[in-house]
């Protein structure tokens, strides 16, 4: 049997740099205080490279406290209304839910797709690139489950019409892809979509005739927003729900 491979190397100040405790030289300042803790020793040289492990959360202490998670980070939070989705749009980030030296990590976190400013639920947030277009590129076809609540009653047709798969929604050209829609009372319902277009779920109701007046998002792939994570709460995602996120509910039991 061949022995494991060495997990990659890496000097320490880049490390905690990256990860957004502060400067190198700040990083130096943390090390002389003995404030950096590995595997229960002090760590006395900033420079030192050390080995990237899985668990550097349970073997590494900064001030005291387990060290952040290293890339690969995917979380999921729960987004409050009232928020957006972008490091660049006016107002308040869902970025400023997080810890705020997360804004200083490298590489940088960024949301898998976006929810408009008054939509709520699952939301997920990473910083590993290979990931992320996973889950947004068109050919994954990752499913996404919104709960609608409308201003006006369903008129019993709407189920059949966004099945079809020839909906074109204003302005475009190319006819949406079939959705599934499930109608909890007159007023709510649960729509499943494959793909993602610009404000989606609101001009498909409009195309019926209707208006969405409250928008929360509880799946993605196999994986459900869980009951327990309050608005603006957040929680990091385990290689095994980082997987469901790409498949369908009905093929795997719910994980959260």
């Amino acid at each position: 049997m061949s022995p494991a491979p060495r997990p990659p190397a890496v000097r320490l100040d880049r490390l905690l740099a990256n990860l957004g405790y502060g400067s190198r030289r700040e990083i130096h300042a943390l090390v002389r205080k003995g404030e950096v803790v590995l595997d229960g020793r002090s760590v006395s040289d900033a420079g030192a490279r050390i080995g990237l492990t899985a668990d550097m959360t349970e073997r590494m202490t900064i001030q005291g406290v387990p060290v952040d998670p290293p890339a690969p980070l995917v979380l999921m939070i729960h987004k409050p209304a009232g928020v957006v989705c972008s490091h660049r749009e006016p107002g308040r980030s869902v970025y400023e839910l997080l810890p705020s030296r997360w804004r200083s990590r490298i590489p940088a976190l960024s949301s898998v797709g976006r929810l408009d400013l008054d939509t709520t639920g699952l939301l997920l947030i990473t910083d590993d690139g290979d990931f992320l277009h996973r889950v947004i590129s068109p050919k994954s076809h990752a499913p996404k489950r919104y709960i609608t609540r409308l201003a006006e009653p369903l008129v019993g047709t709407e189920s059949e019409v966004f099945a079809r798969g020839d909906l074109v929604l204003e302005g475009e050209d190319r006819p949406l892809a079939p959705a599934r829609l499930e109608v909890l009372d007159p007023f709510t319902a649960r729509l499943t979509l494959t793909e993602g277009r610009y404000h989606q779920v609101k001009r498909m109701f409009a195309a019926v005739g209707n208006h969405v007046t409250a928008l929360h998002r509880d799946r993605i792939g196999a994986l459900d927003l869980p009951p327990d994570l309050t608005p603006g709460a957040w929680r990091r995602l385990s290689p095994v729900q980082c997987a469901a996120v790409l498949l369908e509910a009905d093929d795997t039991p719910s994980l959260a």
